[in-house]
């Protein structure tokens, strides 16, 4: 059967971002990323020092073929625009090829301990205390490539206590979430997208922390009022979470202006014992968002404990002043 094959090479950050935006072409069955070598671009003039993946996608070539492509060009033109993807480029091809050398066979590792893997990937950890997160290739946002996700994983990976009562704000693809009842916590997972919310419920049935993390739709606070985390339509009503001094830990992959807008709620959510400190963990911004999130965390009653930075990426760790 001949498929049209589309691809284009990306920056780092770009993965997820071209994912997120493809959650909304449900036509595409097939995507395959593999890491950059030059050779799919023929025209020099897109040469990038910073391309580091190629994204395949494979649709079946029939009467409809054009009108895909075409929605597919226009969801991902505003990233070509502004320099995070090349253009793409289209051809036929009579098979798709394996996915033997593609990503979702490779071996991802994240800080000191984390392992990025497919469902079905075979691997032997190196030491004891290595936490394999093992996630499907999903058109949402938490493929563990993105700097925000390595920020905060690496955060995640320094200050989850076990019993901690945590809050993963926007979950995505569940990739924090599975992190952190790896580590020993008892997470709440929400999302206000359903693509996300369903992926977060595969994620952690496929890594067997189903006893750790309840999965909801849903928002904390007003952010039930503020539309998709990625910037996305909601077509439905999304419930809204008011826990007062209920999670020890909150982390919060989003865009900052999500982090701005919830400061007050974050720090009504959190609890400080003696045990645990009310830990905020904020990500999804770059360098030139961080004083604003930073000065309205401070104006809510937190104060910067650590700070993470990949790339013009941040990501921030905040307590609770007693």
């Amino acid at each position: 059967m001949p498929w049209i094959e589309l691809s284009l090479d990306t920056t780092h950050e770009a993965i997820d971002w071209v994912r997120t935006l493809l959650a909304e072409t449900l036509e595409i069955g097939d995507i395959n990323i593999v890491e950059y070598t030059g050779l799919n671009q023929p025209h020099p003039v897109e040469q990038h020092p910073q391309w580091t993946f190629t994204i395949y996608l494979y649709l079946p070539l029939d009467a409809q073929s054009r009108t895909r492509v075409e929605k597919i060009v226009n969801l991902l033109s505003p990233l070509h625009r502004t320099g995070l993807t090349t253009t793409i480029q289209t051809t036929v091809v009579e098979d798709k090829p394996t996915d033997a050398n593609g990503l979702n066979s490779r071996i991802h590792r994240i800080g000191k301990r984390f392992v990025v893997l497919t469902p079905d990937a075979s691997y032997q950890s190196q030491t004891a205390d290595e936490v394999t997160l093992r996630l499907k290739t999903t058109l949402c946002f938490g493929s563990g490539l993105h700097p925000a996700t390595i920020l905060s994983l690496q955060l995640l990976e320094q200050y989850i206590i076990p019993t901690m009562n945590v809050l993963d704000l926007g979950s995505g693809s569940g990739i924090l979430s599975v992190a952190m009842a790896k580590l020993g916590a008892n997470v709440l997972a929400l999302d206000n997208d359903r693509i996300a919310v369903v992926a977060t419920q595969d994620a952690v049935r496929c890594n067997g922390v189903e006893q750790q993390v309840r999965v909801m739709k849903g928002s904390l606070g007003s952010g039930s009022e503020m539309g998709h985390w990625m910037g996305g339509d909601i077509i439905d009503n999304v419930p809204s979470i008011k826990d007062t001094k209920t999670f020890d830990l909150i982390v919060a992959n989003i865009l900052a202006r999500m982090h701005i807008a919830l400061a007050d709620d974050f720090q009504r959510a959190l609890r400080q014992t003696d045990a645990h400190g009310g830990l905020l963990i904020t990500a999804g911004f770059t360098a030139d968002h961080e004083e604003n999130v930073d000065k309205a965390l401070t104006k809510a009653g937190f104060e910067i404990v650590d700070c993470k930075r990949l790339d013009e990426w941040v990501a921030f760790a905040h307590r609770l002043v007693l």
